[in-house]
C-alpha cells in the first residue's frame, strides 16, 4: 500500500499518510520505505517562494515498511536534502545532483538517507 511521507513542521516529526484515504495514519522520527518516489508540487514550492512562508508541497511516495528505529550503517546510503528556496526537487546533499527515485529510504530525524538512487 503506497504511503506518503513528508516532515511536519508543528510536531517535528515525520507525518506519513495513506495515500488512498489520504488520512496521516502515524507521526514517527524514523520511517523506511521502498520503491520510493521522490515528489515536490512545483506550484506548491512556488508558493513558498511567493509568500515566504513553508507548506506542504513536498515528501516520499512508496511502501512504508517500517517505523520502528533500527541501527543501520549510514555510510551505505546517500544522503538527500530538500530546500525549497535552493532546490527544484530532492538532490543528493554532496553533490546537489536532482534525484527522482529510490529503491529504499530512510528518514531519521529530520535527514533523509537512500540506497540505489535514480536520476
Amino acid at each position: 500500500m503506497k504511503h506518503f511521507c513528508y516532515f511536519n513542521l508543528h510536531k517535528k516529526v515525520f507525518s506519513i499518510r495513506n495515500e488512498k484515504t489520504k488520512k496521516v495514519e502515524h507521526h514517527s522520527r524514523f520511517v523506511i520505505m521502498d520503491n520510493c518516489t521522490l515528489k515536490v508540487s512545483q506550484a506548491g514550492r512556488e508558493r513558498v517562494l511567493r509568500e515566504q512562508r513553508k507548506n506542504v508541497h513536498a515528501g516520499i511516495q512508496g511502501e512504508l515498511v517500517s517505523t520502528d528505529d533500527i541501527l543501520f550503517n549510514e555510510q551505505d546510503y546517500i544522503e538527500l536534502t530538500y530546500n525549497p528556496y535552493k532546490y527544484h526537487s530532492f538532490v543528493i546533499k554532496s553533490s546537489e545532483i536532482p534525484i527522482k527515485t529510490a529503491d529504499r529510504i530512510i528518514l531519521k530525524d529530520r535527514r533523509i538517507f537512500a540506497k540505489r538512487v535514480f536520476i
